[in-house]
């Protein structure tokens, strides 16, 4: 399965890539503090680029925090079942 989702964004980065050369014209871009004239393909190749990075580094990042919440919770909970045997081994006071 893991393969089948490299091959999609491989042939999705390919196809862009494809589609991306094709398109040569000059387009002006205003950002924050300049503008600038860029080919509208190297333009597209970046913002994909960026959201690509962007969207790594949020989702590793959720990821992370899970991961960190599910050891942390799976150490209380071995705590817990140490606890609870302890006093399943106790006698019963009366």
């Amino acid at each position: 399965m893991k393969i089948l989702g490299i091959i999609v964004l491989v042939a999705a980065f390919l196809i862009t890539l494809a589609l991306g050369a094709q398109n040569q014209i000059m387009v002006n871009f205003d950002y924050l503090v300049a503008q600038g004239e860029f080919q509208l393909s190297t333009l597209l190749g970046t913002a994909f680029g960026a959201g690509f990075v962007i969207g790594w580094v949020i989702c590793g990042t959720l990821y992370l925090k899970a991961r960190f919440a599910k050891n942390r919770l799976t150490k209380k909970v071995a705590k817990q079942q140490q606890e609870l045997d302890q006093l399943r081994a106790q006698p019963i006071k009366e």
